[in-house]
């Protein structure tokens, strides 16, 4: 794929190497016998703990960040997609795509206490910390709600299958972004409706999101062509367009470093220097691995996790790179 000048600069600066202004590779975790697809991660800040959705391999692996290892697995899960770690209850919600289950697992014991059923394509989960309940994207379109015991508790209904979804904290919106409809809708969550409808057209496939809410700014991740659209998140406008790694799936801000990491799957992660909330200047172009497009920020470890994907010769593991 073509490059902005100021990418090509900074993949020529970096080169073959792992370390740059933005990020340093500060080690991995193996993932042993973990084939196929990685998708979403979950992080217990407390107890240092990461949560990966093994979605090829039907298993959530669970991780021991400080100790560099493999704690537990998960097993005999139809498509993991996305799992989401609730400290307040020790519960851990993994959404399936396979049989459109959102299941409650013990934090501790990992012994399934509770499963909801929705119509299909389970996939991102977030925490309505506003309403104390969980949220799923499912189906041919809706988020579903959830209470912090796994019941389920209402929905909205959506145009077509919500993919990359962000709540903003000083309000009741939920932004999600809608890629089969070209669109972003914009949800009340205490009225239970859908407020706006947004297009976005200048790139396709908006599947990953981020949120700048102190600068009322949405990130959106495309992959046809490969962008970061940034939009007013008060009025839906197109405020800036920059290009990006390929086949992205993951992408975060990192609100104190005034910067973006974007994951892509052709095997780079992008870090994005916010120089104010219209314009962004590429601070790094890092090799990764083929496949590699999901991940998490852990703004309280100020770390970085990207999933390899085994693939060949490539083995599957966590990268792990420090934010500087």
């Amino acid at each position: 794929m073509r490059y902005t000048v100021l990418a090509l600069i900074a993949a020529v600066r970096i080169g073959a190497g792992q370390d740059s202004a933005a990020l340093t590779l500060k080690g991995q975790i193996a993932l042993p016998n973990v084939n196929g697809r990685i998708d979403h991660f979950s992080a217990d800040v407390k107890n240092q703990r990461l949560f990966v959705s093994a979605l090829g391999n039907h298993t959530v692996e669970v991780l021991d960040i400080e100790g560099g290892k493999r704690l537990h697995t998960i097993p005999d899960l139809a498509e993991p997609q996305s799992v989401f770690y609730d400290p307040a209850t020790n519960h851990l919600f993994v959404a399936c795509a396979k049989d459109g289950t959102v299941k409650v697992f013990d934090g501790s014991s990992f012994q399934l206490l509770a499963t909801a059923k929705f119509s299909s394509d389970a996939d991102n989960l977030r925490y309505d910390g506003r309403a104390g309940r969980v949220i799923v994207g499912y189906g041919d379109g809706a988020l579903g709600f959830l209470d912090p015991a796994g019941k389920k508790a209402g929905e909205i209904a959506l145009d077509g299958h919500p993919e990359s979804f962000q709540l903003e904290k000083s309000g009741s919106r939920v932004f999600v972004n809608v890629p089969d409809d070209k669109e972003l809708e914009v949800a009340d969550l205490a009225r239970n409706l859908v407020l706006a409808k947004w297009p976005v057209t200048s790139a396709l496939k908006n599947f990953p999101m981020a949120l700048d809410e102190a600068h009322h700014r949405l990130l959106l991740g495309c992959r046809a062509p490969s962008r970061m659209l940034v939009l007013d998140s008060q009025t839906g406008k197109e405020i800036a367009s920059v290009e990006t790694v390929g086949d992205t799936d993951d992408l975060f801000y990192d609100a104190a470093k005034s910067r973006v990491y974007v994951i892509g799957g052709s095997g780079f992660v992008d870090a994005f220097d916010q120089k104010d909330p219209d314009h962004y200047t590429c601070a790094a172009h890092i090799p990764t691995a083929g496949g590699a497009r999901t991940g998490l920020f852990v703004p309280e470890w100020g770390q970085l996790f990207i999933a390899v994907p085994h693939r060949g010769d490539q083995l599957s593991k966590i990268l792990i790179y420090e934010t500087k």
